[in-house]
């Protein structure tokens, strides 16, 4: 057997073999059956949601600057204004990821075309054929949604976000925006800053690329620990929302008892202690 270009002929009769073995991608939806689709690569498709777990705006409670601001941001990007991408972080169960989940709700409530669209960070590197899905659908408006992003020293990932966030050589599509929650302000371990900051010949320019990144979010907003009132708050408001009636000493006693347990209060842990207690009085969540 001979070969017109042996030098090329192999490799290309390889590629294609492979481009053969591997699965086509799914066909973009049309962005009708569904207000969520999660993000696949390998093959590239975006998968319908049914129905979004979330909780209504109203039901988050001590967060109120931040769910304004938000909400603000999220509803001028659905109507086509300006808008920023936005970095929600700080304290754990307080209601970061649930705080997208629910402006997205609320606009689409108000019969605004936003998509919510979420993608896991460990797909990053497939973005920007996700932005380019996205961008052809220009009549819908999309929210991109990574939850719980954070990046370790040798980590590459973060050079993707940066094309959501600068858009790069043909830029971000006009009908999207990125909304990241963290634990992290800087997306990385302090320490592991400091440490690369004293090490390094350039201190200022060792760990700049990485610590930037959170700069280029236009909206920042930070989540604290609750105080005790405001965690007996939240779970006033979800008895009231369940219509589950309790005496208040009763409640109060409970909760306390229940959170001190639990070693620390959140969101997360009112909701869990509500969820333990309108199990025991017949009410389903």
């Amino acid at each position: 057997m001979t070969f017109d270009n042996p030098a090329t002929d192999p490799l290309e009769r390889i590629a294609a073999a492979l481009e053969r073995l591997a699965p086509p991608p799914a066909p973009a939806p049309s962005f009708s059956e569904a207000g969520a689709y999660v993000w696949h690569p390998d093959p590239d498709r975006l998968e319908p949601v049914e129905t979004v777990a979330r909780v209504d705006l109203v039901q988050l409670i001590g967060i109120e600057r931040a769910k304004d601001t938000l909400l603000a941001n999220t509803l001028q990007f659905a109507r086509g204004f300006g808008a920023n991408n936005a970095l929600l972080w700080g304290a754990r169960g307080m209601g970061k990821s649930s705080l997208v989940k629910a402006v997205h709700a609320e606009a689409v409530a108000q019969g605004l075309p936003l998509v919510l669209v979420e993608i896991a960070r460990d797909d990053l590197d497939s973005v920007d054929r996700l932005l380019a899905i996205l961008g052809r659908a220009k009549e819908h408006r999309f929210l991109l949604f990574s939850d719980d992003l954070s990046f370790s020293h040798d980590d590459t990932q973060y050079k993707s976000l940066k094309a959501v966030l600068d858009g790069g050589i043909s830029g971000r599509p006009a009908n999207v925006i990125l909304y990241a929650t963290s634990n992290r302000r800087h997306l990385m371990p302090r320490d592991m800053i400091d440490n690369e900051r004293s090490t390094a010949i350039h201190p200022g320019e060792a760990v700049e690329e990485k610590v930037s990144l959170s700069d280029r979010f236009g909206l920042w907003l930070g989540f604290h620990p609750c105080s005790q009132d405001e965690f007996l708050a939240m779970i006033d408001g979800y008895c009231a929302a369940y219509d589950l009636r309790i005496d208040p000493a009763v409640l109060r006693a409970e909760a306390i008892e229940w959170q001190a347990t639990r070693g620390g209060r959140s969101g997360r842990v009112a909701w869990q202690f509500f969820t333990d207690l309108a199990g025991r009085h017949g009410i389903a969540v």
